[in-house]
């Protein structure tokens, strides 16, 4: 008797963490839907039905959203499922053996303007640990945020990272896209290390030469300069290639004989250094040329909705043929592990008015246009339907059909009721139709 009551105490209080966002999961279903996991994990375990019977349960949601205004839950500090590479690698292992890895992808725009959620710096920080947290009760693989600086949006990954990495236990954390040419590669090798031992080792960063900026030549305030002869991309690719090979871990540095602390034998390394983060770097690339670069360094390929317009065919058949090209170079440098490619894609399945009201008037082509005096883009176009039209354009996508994962741009300003909302959309109504659940 004491035995079952110290189970139900600890299925209790299971629910309870589990269910904490509550507010956040878009519907009562799939409410329904995440405490049945819970207690069908607890039944394979060998719970008895006495023990499920005494469970109390979940108080209905409110219908306000509670990661707004001043009511917010703060973060739980108990809550430490980053904390255990061992539970890690087994949740990893299921998600591996899906055939689709499907994520989200955040700018972490905030303004003031009357229809955002997202009024502040806080807002957005808070808002992306939430809707991560979300994304993984939902059944997402993960959550991953671009980096922009002198913009309002998300300027410093690596705090933001490991706050998510302590809040889940599951889900894939990343970037897409770090700008090398503002970091310092050593530093942010501790930061990077840091981040991917507080996640259990998750973390899967994005980083590349970044966008068009909002100032000129930022990178200069930062503190570098390309040096005499190179452009800011040779600077980015080679701040590029000395994290790869700090990540490494084999020492460098040349030990002080007189220590304040005792040191290890030979040639020193930064620290805290995270074994196996080295593979999972990834280069966002624009062109067929970055790409094959990339993948005679050994990095991952992250391809997103603008790449260089090198061609008269559709975005999707351009980037499907990048993709061949890394895969053909990564093939040619001998590399002994099958690298990864991503996607991402701004899809909508219009399910409700809500949908409709956003998204249903969407044109869905691709756009061509200048990204600077020299480089002309071409920016994939929006999917936006009723699931079953969705599924069919879907099919056609051959850049999605190459790829191995899947990142969902978010409209985050809408708050992260809606685009909860906008994830398990895809993922209930969309993905088991196209084999990728």
């Amino acid at each position: 008797m004491a035995a079952d009551l110290v189970q139900a105490q600890r299925l209790n209080r299971e629910i309870r963490r589990r269910t904490d966002v509550d507010g956040i999961l878009p519907g009562r279903d799939s409410r329904i839907h995440l405490v049945g996991a819970i207690l069908a994990g607890q039944h394979t375990k060998g719970e008895t039905a006495a023990t499920l019977a005494s469970t109390s349960w979940p108080a209905p949601a409110s219908s306000s959203h509670p990661c707004f205004g001043p009511d917010r839950p703060a973060i739980r500090k108990g809550h430490i499922a980053g904390a255990s590479p061992a539970r890690n690698a087994g949740r990893a292992a299921r998600v591996d053996a899906l055939v689709k890895k499907i994520g989200f992808l955040s700018f972490g725009h905030w303004s003031s303007s009357p229809g955002s959620h997202t009024r502040s710096a806080s807002d957005a920080l808070l808002q992306s640990i939430d809707l991560a947290v979300a994304a993984e009760e939902l059944g997402a693989d993960g959550a991953y945020f671009r980096v922009h600086h002198f913009a309002r949006q998300l300027g410093s990954p690596f705090p933001l990272l490991a706050a998510i990495g302590a809040r889940t236990s599951r889900i894939e954390i990343g970037t897409a896209v770090i700008d090398m040419r503002y970091e310092n590669p050593h530093y942010m090798a501790e930061d990077a290390g840091a981040a991917d031992l507080i996640s259990g080792g998750r973390l899967q960063l994005g980083i590349s030469r970044g966008s068009p900026e909002q100032v000129i030549d930022g990178w200069r305030y930062f503190g570098y300069q390309p040096q005499e002869g190179q452009t800011d991309a040779d600077m980015a690719r080679g701040h590029a290639q000395v994290l790869l090979e700090v990540l490494g871990g084999e020492g460098f540095a040349q030990p002080n004989p007189r220590p304040m602390f005792p040191n290890p034998p030979g040639l020193l390394r930064v620290e805290p250094h995270s074994a196996g983060l080295r593979e999972r770097i990834w280069w966002g690339a624009a062109s067929q040329q970055t790409a094959t670069w990339a993948a005679g360094l050994g990095m991952n390929l992250q391809s997103s909705t603008l790449i260089n317009n090198e061609s008269d065919k559709p975005f999707h058949r351009q980037q499907a043929e990048q993709i061949q090209a890394f895969r053909d170079a990564w093939q040619t440098a001998g590399h002994k592990r099958e690298p990864r490619v991503s996607v991402s894609r701004s899809i909508f399945a219009l399910v409700g008015d809500r949908d409709r009201a956003y998204f249903g008037r969407n044109q869905g082509t691709d756009e061509i246009g200048f990204i600077d005096a020299k480089t002309q883009a071409i920016f994939g176009r929006t999917y936006a339907a009723e699931p079953d039209v969705l599924i069919q354009q879907l099919k056609e996508d051959e850049a999605i059909t190459a790829a191995d994962t899947l990142l969902l741009t978010v409209p985050n300003q809408l708050g992260v009721d809606y685009n909860a909302h906008v994830i398990d959309s895809i993922l209930t109504h969309v993905a088991p139709a196209l084999g990728w659940r």
